[in-house]
């Protein structure tokens, strides 16, 4: 019998297998707030124990393992030695800072955990495991009904959102362009970062009715509310308002592909010839073999939505040129995102 190859070992299935192991560890400490009440300062593991109200049998292992897990570090050893954030931690992982990404990992925590529990029985029925399997409403429609958790959620996705919206900003040539439309805006992030980075365009914010006064509020802290308009409608059953260039950021991977080519078809109609459709997703790798948040994004629309699903570049051209658009191009912006965008 020949001898395994000393180079394979199964450090990789392992890592993954437990990997809800390091999820959950992460996700707890947000919940708690720990990287906010550290803030700027240092404290030993009693001072931070006591702060989060932690049995001290569990102190020490969970702030190493964190430390362990470069999410913080740690000044000396033993019971002196004092836990900090690291220069990351303190960007995106504490509330007061403008650039928090903590408002997902709360929801993914609060919601998605448990129902990703039920996966298998997704990927057997094609059905959601959400709120909805449980007799309860749609996440959608739950917070559409109460303007303090749609304002949540909103501010939650914003945090994950900015990072592709500046980068959009940053590699799209909006300098041929006058007026930019934001399909689904919700606080105005994207309409924001655009008209700070170009101050030829106009901008316009469009969204349900319940999410206008959020996002003016959005608009107007950043100073913009003479460039960035909102409006009000259903991108289902109301026509988009025209513009030179209509966004959608996150947008078209919530729908089957029956609302999807709705949608696109409605931005074809708004756009003048020339005018460009811009999808911001984490966009599938055409292979299907690298982009593996794209590929488990598509899984957890499986498990929220039933029917919707992720795409590639290639998909989006496809379902474009059906529509009538003429030219395409995928840009990376950052880490598993791009921003897919056809020319009318």
């Amino acid at each position: 019998m020949s001898q395994p190859n000393p180079s394979l070992t199964p450090d990789p299935i392992l890592q993954t297998a437990f990997g809800f192991w390091s999820s959950k560890v992460l996700l707890t400490a947000v919940e708690f707030g720990l990287f906010t009440k550290l803030a700027s300062r240092k404290l030993t593991g009693a001072q931070l124990g006591h702060k989060l109200q932690l049995h001290p049998r569990a102190i020490s292992d969970f702030f190493d393992a964190l430390v362990a897990m470069k999410f913080l570090e740690r000044d000396g050893d033993g019971p002196e030695a004092k836990y900090g954030n690291t220069p990351a931690g303190a960007l995106y992982l504490d509330e007061k800072s403008p650039r928090y990404i903590g408002g997902i990992l709360v929801m993914l925590n609060a919601r998605l955990f448990k129902y990703w529990h039920d996966l298998p029985e997704a990927l057997r029925t094609g059905q959601p495991q959400n709120e909805v399997k449980h007799g309860e409403q749609g996440i959608f429609e739950a917070l559409y009904a109460e303007p303090a958790k749609l304002e949540q959620f909103l501010g939650a996705m914003t945090g994950l959102s900015r990072i592709n919206f500046e980068a959009l900003a940053e590699k799209f040539d909006f300098s041929k362009y006058k007026t930019l439309c934001d399909v689904g805006g919700a606080t105005g992030l994207l309409c924001i970062e655009a008209a700070r980075k170009h101050p030829q365009l106009r901008c316009v914010s469009f969204d349900l009715p319940e999410v206008a006064p959020i996002a003016q509020r959005h608009i107007a802290a950043a100073g913009l509310s003479d460039r960035i308009a909102t409006a009000a409608g259903n991108f289902f059953t109301d026509p988009l308002p025209p513009a030179d260039v209509i966004t959608m950021g996150m947008i078209l991977h919530d729908w089957n592909l029956e609302k999807k080519m709705h949608l696109i078809r409605a931005a074809y109609d708004a756009l003048p010839p020339g005018g460009a459709l811009i999808a911001v997703e984490a966009l599938i790798d055409d292979a299907r073999r690298e982009n593996v948040f794209g590929l488990l994004m598509s899984l957890n629309m499986l498990i929220e939505f039933g029917e919707a699903f992720d795409y590639s570049g290639a998909d989006f051209k496809k379902w474009c040129t059906e529509a009538g658009f003429q030219r395409f191009e995928v840009i990376h912006l950052a880490g598993p995102s791009s921003a897919a965008i056809a020319y009318k």
